[in-house]
């Protein structure tokens, strides 16, 4: 199999071309060899009763029978006495009579280096009343090289057919692939940016055009991506490495010890958010390799209370409104837990007084609706905030620390989930966030 792998697609489709065709043929060639004989003695067979009809009719007038050429009549009584004059008939002993006496046919000289004849009989009545057997017969001279010759040949032809068949198919291949040669050479010759023209025929090569262009788009476009998202990455890594660089600085130019506690606290706050956006930066490069986690069914109220309780003591007053008993979601305690503490961080971050949570369960998908009284976000933003980095205002020197992936990172995860994320504006004023998840089947204990 690995010798056959190695081969190319031409060579493989020509190879089981000439060998189905040839063993096709080769099949039908042995059938038709071993059907030539019984075909043969057919016609032998139906010359010889041709002759059987007038020497019988003329044997039964009493006339005498009428020679025929290439075939040979004798006249026999019932013992099978030669009554024409002639000597005994080759081959015919008392076996041979009695078959031709009951209408079968005959064949002599099988057995021996003689000649091999092929007889039939009628017994008739001649005017006199007496019974005589009329015999026709005649030479099966080269019968055995005929039969054998004519499957030798007919295994010959199949094999040259089978020959041609495997040429015919080789060029019909490379006729039938020269386009996608031709493309594979439009490929390595393709500049950046560039797209493969298609085909003006609607077939299997312009559909082949046609996705391999829609790959070079996304290829492009996961590069644009990546490049962007390295940019933003160091542009945002910059920032808290540097800080804490000059407050490291500062700290070592001034031994005071005030101010040295005061630098230390700055640098605890950079570092910590550093660390923030490293494990935001970490989440999205799992994301993005495909890593997913097992779902299960998930309780969102509970999870909800959860999230609340993490609440830092100095956030704004937060509280669970519109919840259910239960409402179960396909995800993970990971993913659901990610989603709920970036939202809240987020409604943290901007609301004046109030953060109020809302679990609604529905047959087909369960919602957490999180409202705050801040700002809110205009609508020109609201299709731009669950992009990496983005941010409304730019918020680097507020003390808040944000670092523009905690709604990319919200909206990841629910995403591949087949979820969805939106933004809105609040009752109270601010920014709503809705997260839609899948319904899950509550778990029976």
């Amino acid at each position: 199999m690995t010798w056959w792998n190695r081969r190319g697609l031409r060579f493989r489709i020509t190879l089981v071309s000439a060998a189905v065709t040839f063993a096709c043929l080769a099949g039908l060639a042995l059938i038709a060899g071993r059907g030539l004989g019984p075909l043969l003695i057919r016609s032998v067979d139906f010359e010889l009763n041709q002759a059987l009809a007038p020497a019988t009719a003329e044997v039964a007038a009493g006339r005498p029978v009428t020679p025929l050429s290439g075939v040979t009549v004798r006249v026999l009584d019932i013992a099978g006495t030669p009554r024409d004059g002639l000597p005994p008939a080759p081959g015919l002993g008392p076996q041979e009579i009695r078959e031709l006496k009951s209408g079968l046919a005959v064949r002599t000289g099988d057995g021996d280096d003689g000649p091999r004849w092929r007889w039939l009989g009628s017994v008739v009545t001649e005017p006199d009343g007496s019974q005589r057997l009329v015999v026709v017969g005649t030479g099966l001279v080269g019968f055995h090289e005929a039969v054998s010759d004519g499957a030798f040949w007919l295994v010959w032809v199949a094999l040259l057919s089978a020959l041609v068949a495997a040429l015919a198919t080789w060029l019909g291949v490379r006729s039938a692939l020269g386009p996608v040669t031709r493309m594979r050479r439009s490929v390595r010759a393709l500049p950046a940016g560039a797209r493969l023209p298609l085909p003006s025929a609607h077939d299997d090569l312009r559909a082949l055009a046609a996705d391999f262009n829609e790959l070079l788009a996304r290829q492009e476009e996961a590069a644009q991506r990546l490049r962007r998202f390295t940019g933003d990455a160091a542009h945002e890594l910059r920032s808290p490495v540097a800080s804490i660089r000059v407050q490291a600085e500062v700290a070592v130019a001034n031994p005071d010890p005030e101010l040295a506690q005061e630098t230390l606290a700055d640098v605890l706050a950079e570092a910590e958010r550093l660390s923030a956006l490293l494990d935001g930066l970490l989440a999205l490069a799992r994301s993005d390799a495909g890593e997913l986690p097992a779902a299960e069914p998930v309780e969102l109220v509970t999870e909800a209370r959860a999230a609340v309780a993490r609440m830092p003591a100095d956030a704004p007053e937060t509280r669970i409104a519109g919840a259910v008993g239960e409402a179960w979601a396909h995800a993970s305690h990971a993913e659901v837990e990610l989603v709920l503490n970036n939202l809240l961080r987020n409604a943290a971050r901007y609301a004046r007084g109030q953060i109020v949570v809302s679990v609604l369960a529905g047959r087909s998908s369960v919602r957490v609706v999180v409202d705050d009284d801040g700002p809110g976000i205009a609508p020109e933003h609201r299709d731009r905030v669950f992009d990496r980095f983005y941010r409304v205002a730019d918020d680097r020197a507020r003390t808040s620390g944000g670092t523009g992936l905690g709604l990319a990172m919200v909206a990841e995860a629910v995403r591949r989930r087949g979820g969805s994320v939106q933004v809105g504006e609040s009752p109270e004023g601010g920014a709503r966030f809705e997260v839609r998840w899948r319904s899950a089947s509550v778990p029976r204990l």
